[in-house]
């Protein structure tokens, strides 16, 4: 376990870094509060003339975990290059290029990777120069598939690293929720299992508390992903959603959401797809407005999936299964069943669980 606490009047104990493994027998837990701490008074040097970073898609909310279960997931994703540039003024920061996509402002105050990126300049005090940063989005906007989320975790992860890795965990976590907050609300689901792998539990946002939740390594967790050609905002889905809930659906929701959070630690994926399932406040309400989502769901299950639900704010569809070839098998009947219900086309990927989450994967030195 790990407690931050940003006041300078209060210690700040070791936590765990990017790339030290979780203990697999205790969750991990990082506290802080919503303030973005202030690091060091001395500005660290560019260990790096530039960097480049990848972050991993996610799938927020998990059923019945809105807003505060999520897991990352391997092989999708967006890159981000970042270099020293001298044409850029001292502390500042520039978008130079966004591939991927036609919709993004290259603004760096409106742009999901910049708002990231300029938050983890502030931690680390950057002052005396410019950066120049370039985005190569993998995931399409507004899929479910925690597409804000990706391109800040990439962003803050790569001015961590070009600045020599000074941050720790909970600090970027709390510069892309700054880029969250800003995007698509303030909720840490998408963003935290981005830059941390795996499943993630948001345990309290106030004081922000996170526990990293241990998939068991030896068990396969195969995710099918059904991507229909429909887009799904995720302020548009959120506003579909109840200002109440029952009493009784309360106490149902909880109680599968620990089901669910069990199953993972247990690496049981019949327990984990049951209670994937299983969501009666945020699925009945935002299902309808996906055209043929439900009969995916009813596909998903006859095919021998052990659960379905929505990805996120949708569109995407998310079943579970425990192989490969299963996994192909149970998308084909998904992707039929979106032409079929919706009339919509959809693709079908069939991915692993992300158990590492951001990191760099390239760089030149100074």
């Amino acid at each position: 376990m790990a407690i931050c606490f940003l006041s300078p009047l209060k210690p700040i104990t070791p936590t765990t870094s990017l790339t030290t493994s979780l203990n697999p027998k205790k969750p991990n837990i990082l506290r802080c509060n919503f303030a973005l701490p202030i690091i060091t008074t001395t500005e660290p040097e560019p260990v790096f003339t530039s960097v480049r970073s990848f972050a991993p898609a996610t799938v927020a909310n998990l059923g019945p975990g809105f807003d505060f279960l999520g897991c990352a997931v391997d092989g999708l994703g967006d890159f981000v290059s970042l270099r020293v540039d001298p044409s850029v003024h001292p502390g500042e920061l520039s978008i130079s290029d966004i591939s991927g996509t036609k919709s993004l402002s290259k603004n760096p105050l409106n742009n999901c990777a910049g708002i990231a990126a300029i938050a983890t300049m502030k931690m680390l005090n950057i002052r005396s120069v410019g950066l120049s940063l370039s985005l190569e989005k993998g995931l399409p906007l507004g899929s479910g598939l925690g597409s804000s989320a990706a391109s800040a975790a990439a962003a803050a992860v790569a001015v961590n690293e070009l600045f020599g890795r000074k941050l720790e965990v909970k600090d970027l976590v709390l510069a892309g929720l700054e880029s969250e907050a800003k995007v698509s609300g303030y909720h840490a689901d998408n963003i935290a299992p981005a830059i941390m792998g795996g499943f993630v539990l948001i345990r309290s946002y106030d004081p922000l508390e996170l526990m990293s939740l241990q998939f068991p390594v030896e068990k396969d967790l195969i995710f099918v992903l059904v991507s229909p050609d429909f887009e799904a905002p995720t302020k548009k889905m959120r506003a579909a959603l109840p200002a109440e809930v029952g009493m009784s659906h309360h106490v149902w929701n909880c109680s599968q959401a620990g089901a669910l959070v069990a199953s993972v630690l247990q690496g049981n994926l019949v327990g984990l797809g049951k209670a994937l399932s299983s969501d009666k406040i945020v699925e009945p309400r935002r299902a309808p407005l996906i055209p043929g989502m439900e009969g995916v769901k009813k596909a998903a299950l006859e095919a021998g999936a052990f659960g379905c639900t929505i990805s996120g704010a949708g569109p995407t569809a998310v079943a579970v299964v425990d192989s490969e070839d299963r996994g192909v098998e149970v998308g084909e009947r998904m992707a039929e069943a979106f032409w079929k219900e919706g009339k919509l086309k959809a693709v079908a990927m069939v991915k692993r669980l992300d158990r590492v989450g951001a990191r760099l994967v390239g760089s030149v030195p100074r």
